[in-house]
């Protein structure tokens, strides 16, 4: 596909002056991208059940199976190979809650629930902790602002912050254990518990100063069966404990604890966290954001389910992940080097880490 455009004055001007930044576009967009994110990816969008299941069910197979490896193994070189496949693995399978917030309700019909079932009410994590939440992350006027859930401006904040903010994954999966086994039957019964774990830990955010809203409508339905079903999971577990040891259920939590951590190296990296709270462009969104685009396997094991491209998705959120690559290619090859699209692309985590590392050492 071939669409030309002219260049407006500040694309002009980002090009012309290095790389594109966010500043450039803080309060005017580069039209000429936007046209073109439009224009050149009109045939793709549509999610394929053909691809989503077989990625979630394999996923999810060889998590389980590694989790079960790692438990019953007695060679500890090959418990410590499968529970960092199973994490890998797991970790994948989780990814596509992400996807679960943008796709069209009838796009792929029992994909959420079934999603529910074999990953999300079974890893603690049901889909409602993230949908109706992450939605806000895409808002034109909230994006980057106290507002947003899934921003703070971690690259200006002190040194300190930064590996706080990837341990503290660490206690994920603990914390997810304490909310469904006690805090959600306790809510059932208190409405003032109820009201503070629905507004301050019912949701996968970031921001410590996020409330969250009540659930309305065919959402509060859909609240109500997956808390449950976390509930009777939890206690499942527990109660595991009873009949097979501790040993299972440590392990598991530890390799849940692996994945968590990974998802929190991303998050870290997923954008450059450089807004004071200012409302922004989507194209300052879009630079203030990270593509990690091929070449290189690794983007795709830490950054999966399309996640690698994750400036390009804040262009195009509604864009199943399997079209990114080719959306990416095509934006890619028409707007060219020095283009602001290539502002958003960086090479890999290593060296966005030490970005942001060192702006916060600046400041500490």
């Amino acid at each position: 596909m071939n669409v030309q455009h002219s260049l407006d004055p500040a694309t002009a001007t980002a090009r012309e002056g290095g790389p594109a930044t966010r500043a450039q576009f803080q309060t005017e967009d580069d039209k000429d991208m936007l046209r073109a994110a439009r224009d050149l990816t009109k045939d793709l969008g549509e999610a394929k059940p053909s691809i989503y299941w077989p990625d979630m069910l394999i996923s999810t197979g060889v998590g389980y199976a590694g989790i079960a490896t790692a438990i019953l193994a007695d060679n500890i070189a090959l418990a410590i190979v499968a529970g960092l496949i199973a994490a890998l693995a797991l970790y994948r399978s989780l990814m596509f809650i992400h996807e679960l917030t943008h796709i069209k309700k009838d796009a792929l019909p029992g994909f959420r629930t079934g999603w529910n079932l074999l990953v999300g009410i079974p890893l603690l994590t049901p889909s409602f902790m993230y949908e109706g939440v992450h939605v806000i992350h895409h808002k034109r006027t909230q994006y980057g602002t106290i507002e947003d859930p899934e921003y703070l401006p971690l690259a200006l904040m002190k040194p300190w912050s930064l590996p706080a903010f990837v341990l503290v994954a660490l206690l994920a999966p603990i914390g997810l254990m304490i909310r469904a086994a006690i805090l959600v039957p306790l809510g059932a019964v208190i409405p003032a518990v109820r009201r503070l774990i629905w507004e301050r830990a019912s949701s996968l955010s970031i921001n410590p100063d996020f409330r969250r809203k009540p659930p309305e409508g065919d959402f509060r339905k859909r609240v109500a069966w997956q808390e449950f079903g976390v509930f009777v999971w939890s206690w499942t577990l527990l109660g595991s404990t009873q009949v097979l040891g501790w040993k299972p259920l440590l392990v598991a939590l530890a390799i849940l604890s692996l994945t968590a951590t990974l998802n929190q190296l991303r998050t870290l990296v997923a954008h450059l966290w450089e807004n004071e709270g200012e409302p922004m462009t989507v194209t300052a969104q879009y630079l203030d954001s990270v593509n990690v685009p091929p070449p290189g396997v690794a983007a795709e094991i830490w950054a999966p389910v399309g996640l690698r491209y994750h400036a390009l998705h804040h262009l195009m959120p509604s864009m199943p992940y399997h079209d990114l690559p080719e959306a990416h290619r095509r934006l890619a090859g028409q707007l060219g080097t020095g283009s602001t699209y290539e502002g958003a692309n960086h090479g890999g985590m290593l060296p966005l880490v030490g970005r942001i590392a060192r702006s916060t050492m600046m400041r500490g």
